[in-house]
């Protein structure tokens, strides 16, 4: 599971007494961790222990932090593909119909790299390399015909 290196130190600790077969987030006996429990037990205590200090902070899900993972993701540059495997989805399409509206920004971000390239690119020369695999792809299929 990949995961940014900031939490290497935190996952370290929580791994120092454990086998490469024990489970990282384990319930208090040790047990499979299930996701009510945790949530019910500890998730929903913090965020309303956040709230305390942070009223106007808005309502937070296991299931927002997980649309925040995304965001972040696709922020960062990630490929629609990477974050489908990341969210566990079973197509790309469904990636793209939960999250499309974040990759509005990417418009500018494809003009601006095809702005730099044209820049630092010969592109007459990336024209006459074009030009040439035509031809040679013509002439290839004309004899065929």
């Amino acid at each position: 599971m990949p995961y940014p290196s900031f939490l290497d130190g935190e996952l370290e600790l929580l791994c120092a007494d454990k086998s490469s077969v024990d489970t990282v987030f384990a319930s208090p006996n040790g047990q499979v961790l299930r996701a009510g429990n945790f949530r019910r037990n500890t998730f929903d205590a913090a965020v309303a222990k956040l709230r305390e200090s942070y009223p106007e902070l808005p309502l937070i899900t296991p299931h927002s932090l997980r649309h925040t993972a995304a965001s972040l993701a696709i922020s960062s540059g990630a490929s629609v593909l990477s974050i489908r495997r990341m969210l566990g989805h079973s197509s790309a399409a469904m990636t793209l119909d939960v999250y499309s509206d974040l990759f509005d920004d990417d418009l500018d971000a494809v003009a601006d790299a095809l702005d730099q390239r044209a820049r630092n690119t010969n592109v007459g020369k990336m024209w006459a390399n074009a030009r040439s695999a035509k031809q040679a792809s013509d002439s290839s299929t004309a004899g065929s015909l």
